[in-house]
C-alpha cells in the first residue's frame, strides 16, 4: 500500500535543491541574494502556523524573509500604504499576503495594489489574465504544487481525462488550465454539478479541492486513477484529513497524495520557485 503514497517530503527535496543551488550561485559571484516580504494582519492561527514553516523553509534554502506584521485593526488605506512601501523596496523581490485578510477588508482593492512582478502567489488580475492567455506570469502555488505530483507520478496527460472538485480561483480553476495546457481533456465538478459521482469515475486523474472531509469514496474513483487531494479538512475527532477518504479508494488507485504529507508539504517549494524567477524577472 505505502509504493500507492505519493509523498510530498521527495518532491520538495527536488525543488529545494534546485532554490540552494541557485542561492549559493549569487553568493559565489557576490550578488544580492533573494528576499521575499511576508506580510500579515492579526493573528490567525492558521497564517500563524503557516508563516512558522515559511520561515523554515526560508531557512533551509538560504533565502532572506522580512516579517511585516500589522494589527488586526489596521486600516485598509494603512495596510496598501505598507504594501506599496514593499512594491518600491529594491531589496524586495517577492511579496506574500498571508490569507485570510480581516473582514474589514477589501480583497479585491488589496490585490490591485500589489505588484505584478513581486506578486508570488499570482492574486494580481494581470498575473490571472496573462495566465489564461498562456502568457509568462505567476501562478497560485498551491496548484503549482499540485501540478508538481502529477509530473512526479510520470502520468502524461496528453488525451487523458482529469476531472476537477472545486471551482477556486487559487487551485479548481489554474489547475484545470495547467492540465488543458498539457492537452488533457478537463471537466470542472462543483457543488452545482449534476452526476458527480459518475463523472469523477472516469477520471484518468482525479484532482480534488473542495474542502469536504473524506467526501471521495472508491465509487468515485477508477480503477488505476492518479488521485490529487488537495483538501485540508478536520474531521470529527479532530484529526486532519483530505477530501479523499484514503482508506476506502486505496485498492482502487494507481496513486494518491496523503493528507497530511501531501501537496501541503511541496507549497512553499513552489514559492521558492516563483521568488527565483521574480528574481531573475526583475534582473
Amino acid at each position: 500500500m505505502e509504493n500507492k503514497y505519493l509523498y510530498g517530503k521527495d518532491i520538495a527535496e527536488i525543488v529545494d535543491n534546485e532554490t540552494q543551488a541557485f542561492v549559493e550561485e549569487c553568493k559565489k559571484k557576490n550578488k544580492k541574494t533573494p528576499k521575499i516580504a511576508n506580510l500579515s494582519v492579526g493573528n490567525d492561527p492558521a497564517s500563524a502556523s503557516y508563516e512558522k514553516g515559511l520561515i523554515k523553509k526560508c531557512e533551509k534554502v538560504g533565502v532572506d524573509l522580512e516579517k511585516v506584521q500589522l494589527k488586526e485593526d489596521v486600516s485598509e488605506i494603512e495596510l496598501i500604504r505598507v504594501l506599496h512601501q514593499l512594491n518600491q523596496n529594491s531589496q524586495i523581490d517577492g511579496i506574500l499576503i498571508q490569507m485570510p485578510l480581516p473582514n474589514h477588508i477589501n480583497l479585491n482593492r488589496v490585490r490591485n495594489e500589489i505588484n505584478p512582478d513581486k506578486d508570488l502567489d499570482g492574486i494580481h488580475p494581470i498575473n490571472a489574465g496573462r495566465f489564461y492567455q498562456g502568457l509568462p506570469c505567476f501562478v497560485p502555488c498551491t496548484a503549482l504544487s499540485a501540478m508538481e505530483f502529477i509530473h512526479h507520478s510520470n502520468t502524461d496527460l496528453e488525451g487523458k481525462q482529469v476531472v476537477v472538485v472545486g471551482r477556486s480561483n487559487v487551485i479548481g480553476k489554474p489547475v484545470a488550465q495547467m492540465c488543458l495546457n498539457e492537452h488533457a481533456s478537463v471537466t470542472i465538478v462543483h457543488s452545482k454539478s449534476h452526476n458527480i459521482e459518475e463523472i469523477c469515475s472516469r477520471a484518468d486523474v482525479l484532482i480534488s479541492a473542495v474542502g469536504k472531509a473524506r467526501l471521495i469514496k472508491k465509487e468515485w474513483v477508477k480503477k488505476d486513477a492518479v488521485v490529487i487531494d488537495v483538501g485540508v479538512n478536520v474531521d470529527e475527532n479532530g484529526k486532519l484529513c483530505g477530501d479523499v477518504d484514503e482508506a476506502d479508494v486505496m485498492d482502487k488507485v494507481k496513486y494518491l497524495t496523503p493528507v497530511p504529507k501531501g501537496v501541503g508539504v511541496v507549497t512553499n517549494s513552489m514559492l521558492m520557485r516563483n521568488l527565483i524567477q521574480a528574481y531573475k524577472n526583475r534582473r
